[in-house]
């Protein structure tokens, strides 16, 4: 029977998932101050809101749930408790003044940079002294600074290796709330994956805003994904998320040669007009775009494509929309992420003039994800009848189900039992939906 922590600690998080590497990192960092992880706010002595500034909506999310935190906060206080509200993440890093002063239930504020701090803030709000921001962007101070051991339940783990970006899209805040590109040091990212492979995790996906553009002792990232490759126990290598600048050759030549990095590859291009891409400040063409997957594509024939759209950025006409159609149906994607254009303050493109109507992006976003939405059940049917190798991570939501994912990262579920979980077993494909495939298990012939 496990114990009830002596310190309850929640954490939300919202966004990417460096994200949900910096939470998990977060509660490393506070665990030897006894706070253990529990499912819900109500009653926890420390509720943490990881933030994302992406989309304002989101923002706005972020305000909401403090409202909701604050009633609960209010109700510990009147039975002769305490809650601590920390607000983390890129919100925290680029509306701290403004969070204080718009919440006055939130007691410290904590960059993404910055959250090794926890435990010195923590105690400082609570002796009401001293400085209850904290914003830099000293990204290798906080690497340095945290545990070195992980705590990780699950065969599958995020691994921070890059941070910041350098590329400033005109729509992007990162620049601002995450800082400057940096990488960790290739010694450092393998050791920390040797730990996770020997806690049994056998899949790691590498984050970072722009994860390759990886320089980390003047290496590259196909460098560090073959020194990963070697790593016993460790079978299966993904990344996220990559810039079509930053897409270099030996980057290309791994993925064709490498079994252990999965044939799946999320490379935004975020619009098919070069006006617009020249907009944004994006740094590649339409045809550069489609001459990289070409590319790619003939180093690896197989892999599935994914990529990021943003539909009704400032001055896009109907004729620059239909040209991001056009590339949609010329490169043909395996899944994809699409928005509409959302102002996010401070960054260039909010003051640009052309703004949208919010009806002509619902439009364009709706007519978007039909097709994109068809290419994703294309794709996934063209599996039917194929053996794939499944990693399987957890037990489904039926008796006698477990789930994994494919190398094309599908939800793949099948019967079986939860002995099979961690492992890696051929499955024939039966069926597929728009998110997921299912099929049966295939027997593994033994070699004498």
């Amino acid at each position: 029977m496990s114990e009830t922590p002596q310190k309850r600690l929640f954490i939300k998080t919202y966004g990417c998932q460096m994200n949900v590497y910096d939470s998990e990192r977060m509660a490393d960092v506070l665990r030897p101050l006894g706070y253990g992880v529990v499912d819900e706010p109500e009653g926890a002595d420390l509720v943490v809101l990881n933030t994302c500034h992406i989309r304002e909506k989101a923002t706005e999310k972020v305000y909401s749930e403090l409202g909701y935190i604050k009633q609960m906060k209010d109700r510990k206080a009147e039975a002769g408790g305490r809650m601590t509200i920390a607000v983390a993440g890129c919100v925290a890093q680029a509306e701290g003044k403004e969070i204080m002063n718009r919440q006055k239930a939130v007691d410290l504020v904590v960059g993404p940079q910055a959250y090794h701090q926890l435990p010195e803030l923590i105690a400082r709000a609570h002796r009401a002294t001293g400085e209850r921001l904290a914003a830099d962007f000293a990204a290798d101070e906080k690497f340095d600074a945290l545990p070195a051991e992980r705590h990780v339940t699950g065969v599958t783990a995020f691994l921070t290796v890059q941070e910041g970006c350098d590329k400033f899209c005109t729509f992007c805040v990162v620049p601002y709330t995450r800082g400057g590109e940096w990488s960790r040091p290739v010694n450092d990212i393998v050791e920390e994956a040797k730990r996770l492979a020997d806690q049994g995790v056998r899949e790691v996906t590498l984050l970072g805003q722009n994860v390759n553009a990886y320089d980390g002792d003047g290496s590259t990232l196909a460098k560090l994904v073959r020194q990963l490759a070697k790593i016993d126990g460790l079978d299966r290598i993904r990344y996220t998320t990559s810039h079509p600048r930053d897409m270099g050759d030996d980057l290309i030549e791994a993925h064709g040669e490498l079994p252990e990095l999965m044939p799946y590859l999320h490379l935004p291009v975020q619009a098919g007009s070069d006006k617009i891409l020249k907009a944004m400040n994006r740094d590649h063409t339409a045809e550069s775009y489609v001459k990289l997957i070409e590319k790619i594509r003939a180093a690896r024939p197989d892999i599935a494509m994914s990529g990021d759209f943003i539909v009704g950025f400032p001055g896009e006409r109907d004729g620059d929309f239909e040209k991001t159609l056009e590339l949609v149906r010329e490169v043909g994607f395996a899944s994809a992420f699409s928005f509409k254009y959302s102002r996010r303050p401070g960054t260039p493109a909010s003051a640009m003039p052309g703004q949208v109507d919010e009806a002509v992006k619902a439009e364009r976003l709706e007519r978007l994800n039909q097709l994109l939405d068809e290419q994703q059940r294309a794709f996934n049917a063209s599996q039917v009848g194929k053996v794939l190798p499944v990693l399987f991570e957890k037990a489904g939501r039926h008796p006698g189900q477990i789930v994994g994912r494919s190398p094309y990262l599908q939800a793949v579920h099948a019967e079986g039992g939860e002995q099979l979980i961690g492992t890696i077993v051929p499955v024939h494909i039966e069926s597929a939906a728009k998110m997921s495939l299912a099929g049966r298990l295939e027997p593994v012939l033994e070699t004498a």
